[in-house]
């Protein structure tokens, strides 16, 4: 009854939307095919009679790729014959995924192969696991061929034989790209060796099989990363090359030519001149470049309107004035507006989603905290152990979802950082001397040196929150036996804060990347990992008016200081550094 009581529970829901829908077709799937097939008399028939229908009307709504994806998961328990049987019935795409992915006793695969269309029959050929009396009764049926996919037509010349089984007695059909057809069931069709051979071995026939054997390592072995991939809501990119560019970092010399850009538009941007309309007045006297259209001209890429940020560099002895460094990031082509309208949106959007997601977190964390505290009654030292984990998950999510919408507030300008004053040396100087402490049983050290600065222009919780949040991340990404350098320095009416990065993160190529999985350890600065940490303490600090920054293996923090007029906050997306 335990089985029935759970089907009962699924099916008692509606399946209002397209994520519920996808939700409860995955339940379906896992409690059809988690139990054997049982006796008369231990099931509601009408139960599964009713489940059965609930499975095959979401099956109509939900695309077959998608089907077919969850079927392969390998969190599914699929040891069902009656289930590999059903979805055998659907499209190819659906029964090759349910065939190659059923778990039966040899006894199960006896009795439904029998029972299977003679196009799904074909698709065991790919089966190495097979019982031997299930082999048996496939070459018994004539389902000889183990052969590989065809390739796309397009790749194959026009003249090269395909090594195809041919039917003695009937007519080849044409096979699809994903499989080959297996023959039509008559009782003579069982193929000889010679029929499975190429009419010639000459080099193009030779050319198509090389063809065959790519195509179905492709199948069998593309776990690229994709579109339809879990990541955060915060609009980074799949890195395929199939989405379109929207922003791009760029270098820049003393006439304003850009000496250096991001790969991918490298050989379009490097030697390009900025306009003098974005860059002249800027140029002249020094200043930085904020928010200046700019219209690119070329490949597709790159062409269209864009909007230009940008900073000035200063060598460090001399202060001599060498460039610039900055982004272009993509214009709104419908309204001549900059992305930030936008990025506004989807900020607005995400802030929306985790506002819904607090309340059943919120509530599940209180439900929790009652059991742990017996608040309504004695409780088992058991339960209160579990109730006290799940009350410091909840208290992780919550925090995490409050990471993620002051990122997206900072990063759109929905949310400054508070102005005030404090000692910034003296704030990192505690905290180093905290965080030494954990490093030590790793045999590793910060080695720094901290100069006397002028008080910089940001509050003291905001300060120790930002510095917490570089320099934990830091320690959570340290090796055994490494030594990081920190330098703390004046330098152009700014504190700024070197910070040398760890082996780990000097092999990233944008340690600001919103990927990544979390930190482990006594010290972590958030739950979504070191990208995630070191972009929220990038959009920090330019909302301070400063700038977190990559610079060869070096992370360059600047703040503004309290003497020094207080510049523009600058909200430039999520850029790489320069």
């Amino acid at each position: 009854m335990h089985f029935d009581d759970r089907l009962a529970t699924v099916l008692r829901h509606r399946a209002a939307g397209d994520r519920a829908a996808r939700t409860q077709f995955r339940q379906l799937l896992d409690l059809l095919g988690s139990k054997p097939r049982p006796r008369e008399g231990e099931r509601d028939e009408s139960l599964l009679a009713a489940a059965w229908l609930r499975l095959g009307a979401l099956g109509e709504a939900i695309p077959a790729d998608e089907r077919a994806a969850m079927i392969r998961d390998p969190g599914l328990r699929f040891r069902s014959a009656e289930l590999a049987a059903h979805l055998a019935e659907d499209e190819p795409e659906v029964a090759a995924a349910a065939l190659a992915r059923a778990d039966l006793s040899q006894e199960d695969w006896d009795a439904l192969i029998p029972r299977l269309p003679v196009r799904a029959r074909g698709f065991l050929r790919l089966r190495r696991d097979l019982p031997d009396s299930t082999i048996e009764t496939l070459e018994r049926l004539g389902i000889y061929d183990r052969g590989l996919p065809v390739p796309d037509r397009t790749d194959v010349a026009a003249d090269a034989p395909i090594l195809m089984p041919k039917p003695a007695s009937s007519a080849v059909e044409e096979p699809s790209s994903r499989t080959l057809e297996p023959a039509p069931e008559p009782a003579n069709d069982v193929l000889t060796e010679d029929e499975m051979l190429p009419d010639t071995a000459d080099e193009t026939a030779i050319g198509a099989l090389v063809k065959r054997i790519e195509e179905f390592r492709k199948a069998r072995s593309d776990n690229s990363d994709t579109a339809d991939s879990p990541r955060l809501p915060l609009g980074e990119q799949v890195a395929d090359g199939r989405a379109p560019l929207e922003a791009f970092a760029f270098t820049a010399d003393a006439s304003g030519k850009i000496e250096w850009s991001d790969r991918e538009v490298a050989p379009m941007m490097i030697g390009m001149i900025l306009d003098k309309s974005v860059a002249g007045t800027a140029l002249r006297y020094r200043q930085p470049i904020q928010k200046r259209l700019m219209t690119l001209h070329g490949a597709p890429t790159i062409a269209g309107e864009w909007v230009v940020d940008a900073r000035p560099r200063f060598t460090k002895p001399d202060g001599r004035f060498f460039g610039y460094a900055g982004m272009f990031r993509r214009a709104n082509p419908a309204d001549g507006t900059s992305n930030e309208e936008q990025d506004s949106s989807e900020a607005d959007r995400l802030r929306q989603l985790l506002h819904e997601l607090r309340t059943p977190v919120n509530a599940i964390q209180g439900f929790s905290e009652v059991i742990q505290q017996q608040l309504f009654g004695p409780t088992p030292h058991e339960y209160r152990a579990l109730a006290a984990n799940i009350a410091g998950d909840s208290a992780r999510m919550l925090a995490g979802f409050d990471e993620l919408d002051r990122l997206a507030r900072l990063e759109t300008g929905a949310l400054d950082m508070t102005a005030g004053q404090c000692d910034f040396g003296t704030i990192v100087q505690q905290q180093l001397m905290q965080l030494q402490s954990v490093l030590k049983p790793r045999a590793a050290s910060f080695e720094y040196t901290l100069s006397e600065t002028p008080p910089v222009a940001l509050d003291a919780q905001e300060a120790e929150a930002l510095a917490w949040r570089l320099l934990a991340t830091l320690v959570g990404t340290i090796g055994a036996g490494e030594n990081v350098q920190i330098e703390l320095a004046e330098q152009d009416e700014a504190a700024r804060l070197c910070c040398e990065l760890p082996a780990s993160l000097v092999s990233e190529t944008d340690i600001f990347a919103a990927t990544g999985k979390p930190q482990g350890g006594a010290i972590s600065a958030g739950m979504f990992g070191a990208g995630f940490s070191l972009r929220l303490a990038r959009a920090e600090a330019r909302a301070a008016g400063g700038d977190l920054t990559r610079v060869d293996d070096w992370l360059l923090l600047t703040l503004p200081l309290l003497t020094a007029p207080l510049p523009e906050p600058s909200h430039t997306g999520s850029d790489n550094a320069a």
